[in-house]
C-alpha cells in the first residue's frame, strides 16, 4: 500500500487539473486584522461548533473523542461530553493519533436541538449519539441504516419542529482515520439518512453518493443542502414541496475547492467550510501552485477558504485565506454573534473573525 503522503500527492493533484472553478456574484473578503485565536488544551481539531440553548459556549469536538466547552477567559475549556463509557482517558485524553480513533472516538458534528437543549453529536467511529443538557456521557442513538452499519458518521442537522436528525455516513467502506481513501478509490457509497426521536428508526433518503459531507436544513425546513465533497459539489434535497420536488435532488451550487461542513445563518443563508488542503499544496512546491494557475486561473490574492450561499445557490460572501497559515484546513464556519468563528479538522485552536 502506498503511504498515505504519495496518496495526498496524487490527491491534490488531481484536484489542480480537474477541479471546476467557482464564479463568484460577490466577493467580500474578512481580513486577518480581525482574526484571532483560541487555543485548545492538548488535542486538536475542533471540526464542528455549536451553541446551546443559552447562547453560551462555543462547544467543539476534538480529536480524542471528547466534547469541549468554552467557559470564559478565565477559566477557558472544559470537558464537557464523551462519546463512549468504555474510553481509555490514559491512552485517550490528548491524543492526536489517527489509529487510536476507533477506540477514543471522533466527534464530527455538533448541533444543539432547541427544544430539548440535547446536543446531538455525529461521531465517525461510535454513530448518531445524543448527551443530555448537563453533558457526561453520550446516548448511542444508531450504528446503521437499513441493516448497514456506519463505517463514518460525519455530520448533521436537525429539525427544529419535529426532532428529526438528518446526517450523513460518508463511506460504508472506509473509515475516516483512511479518509482520503475514499477520494482516490472513487468510492460512492455514501449516505444521507434521517433519525426519527420518535419512532427511534433510521431511514436512507439518498445513496451513492461520492464523500457526502456537511448538511443544513434550510430555514423553514423544506429542504436541506449536502455536501458531496468527491464531486466538489452542493446539492440540495428537497423534503417537502410539490409532487414532483419532495424527496428529490438536484445540484444547489458547483466549487473549485471540496466542501466539509455547512452551517446555517439566522438569515437563512448558508457558510461552507472548503477544506482546501493549501498546506499539503505548498508543500508540493513552487512549481505545481503555478501550474496550478496557469490552469484553473486560482490566483493566491483571491483564495477562498469559506464561501456563504443564499437560499438560491447564489454567492453572497467569502471568507479569504489570504494565503496564510492559519486557514490552511477550514472545515466549517459558524456564524454567531456577531463572528465568524472557523473550525478546522488538524489545527489546534479556534479561529474568530469579526465581522
Amino acid at each position: 500500500m502506498k503511504p498515505l503522503f504519495a496518496y495526498s500527492v496524487s490527491f491534490f493533484l488531481v484536484i489542480i487539473f480537474i477541479a471546476p472553478t467557482l464564479t463568484l456574484s460577490v466577493t467580500i473578503d474578512h481580513h486577518l486584522e480581525n482574526y484571532n485565536q483560541m487555543e485548545l488544551p492538548s488535542a486538536v481539531g475542533p471540526e464542528s461548533i455549536a451553541f446551546d440553548c443559552d447562547g453560551k459556549g462555543p462547544y467543539v469536538g476534538v480529536s480524542d473523542g471528547r466534547i469541549l466547552k468554552w467557559h470564559g477567559t478565565h477559566l477557558g475549556w472544559k470537558e464537557f461530553a464523551i462519546v463512549s463509557a468504555n474510553r481509555d482517558r490514559e491512552l485517550c485524553d490528548g491524543s492526536t493519533k489517527l489509529e487510536n480513533e476507533p477506540k477514543c472516538g471522533r466527534p464530527l458534528g455538533l448541533k444543539f436541538n432547541p427544544a430539548t437543549c440535547d446536543l446531538y453529536i455525529a461521531d465517525a467511529y461510535f454513530g448518531l449519539l445524543m448527551v443530555e443538557p448537563h453533558g457526561g456521557v453520550a446516548k448511542q442513538l444508531a450504528t446503521s441504516a437499513e441493516g448497514v452499519p456506519f463505517r463514518f458518521t460525519n455530520a448533521l442537522d436537525i429539525d427544529t419542529k419535529t426532532g428529526v436528525v438528518y446526517f450523513t455516513d460518508s463511506s460504508i467502506v472506509f473509515q475516516r482515520r483512511v479518509w482520503l481513501l475514499v477520494i482516490l478509490s472513487g468510492d460512492k457509497t455514501g449516505r444521507l439518512m434521517k433519525y426519527d426521536p420518535r419512532t427511534k428508526e433510521v431511514s436512507v433518503l439518498l445513496n451513492g453518493l461520492a464523500f457526502p459531507n456537511g448538511v443544513a436544513l434550510s430555514k423553514d425546513n423544506s429542504y436541506l443542502v449536502l455536501a458531496e465533497s468527491g464531486k466538489f459539489r452542493i446539492l440540495r434535497f428537497w423534503l417537502r414541496g410539490s409532487k414532483n420536488k419532495s424527496y428529490s435532488s438536484e445540484v444547489f451550487a458547483q466549487l473549485r475547492r471540496s466542501p466539509d461542513n455547512i452551517k446555517r445563518t439566522r438569515k437563512g443563508e448558508f457558510w461552507v467550510g472548503l477544506n482546501s488542503g493549501r498546506e499539503i499544496i505548498n508543500n508540493l512546491g513552487r512549481h505545481i501552485i503555478n501550474l496550478q494557475n496557469e490552469n484553473l486561473s486560482l490566483r493566491l490574492i483571491k483564495d477562498p477558504v469559506a464561501t456563504k450561499f443564499d437560499k438560491d445557490g447564489k454567492v453572497v460572501d467569502v471568507l479569504d485565506g489570504n494565503g496564510g497559515n492559519a486557514f490552511d484546513s477550514v472545515s466549517e464556519v459558524e456564524e454567531f454573534n456577531g463572528k465568524l468563528w472557523i473550525g478546522s479538522s488538524v489545527k489546534p485552536y479556534l479561529g474568530i473573525v469579526k465581522l
